[in-house]
């Protein structure tokens, strides 16, 4: 997991990988720490996508560029699969599992 901090680095990421994961994370709110806690086992077990994460406090303006670049109303936790620099998957809340992650990117 690599953590995410400026629109540019987003942007040179997308450019540069086929395919990925990005976590959207909330640093105040308990539901995202499950969130998070799910991303962390989920990429501790596969090695296929790379896997990113932002904290939306800390990086508020890439969270909303994300939200309104792909039109993807901005929610937190939330995990978005990115394929050929496309949004071709996303889950918020609860619905951020190992299972759900997994089943994604098969």
């Amino acid at each position: 997991m690599i953590k995410l901090h400026s629109i540019d680095e987003f942007e040179r990421v997308l450019e540069k990988e086929n395919a990925l994961l990005v976590l959207k994370h909330s640093i105040t709110c308990p539901i995202s720490l499950a969130a998070y806690d799910e991303y962390e086992a989920f990429t501790k077990e596969q090695q296929e996508v790379p896997t990113y994460y932002l904290t939306v406090q800390e990086s508020r303006p890439l969270s909303n560029y994300i939200a309104e670049t792909f039109q993807i109303k901005h929610e937190s936790p939330q995990a978005i699969l990115f394929s050929n620099k496309e949004p071709v998957w996303h889950a918020s809340h609860r619905k951020i599992t190992v299972t759900t992650l997994t089943e994604s990117i098969n």
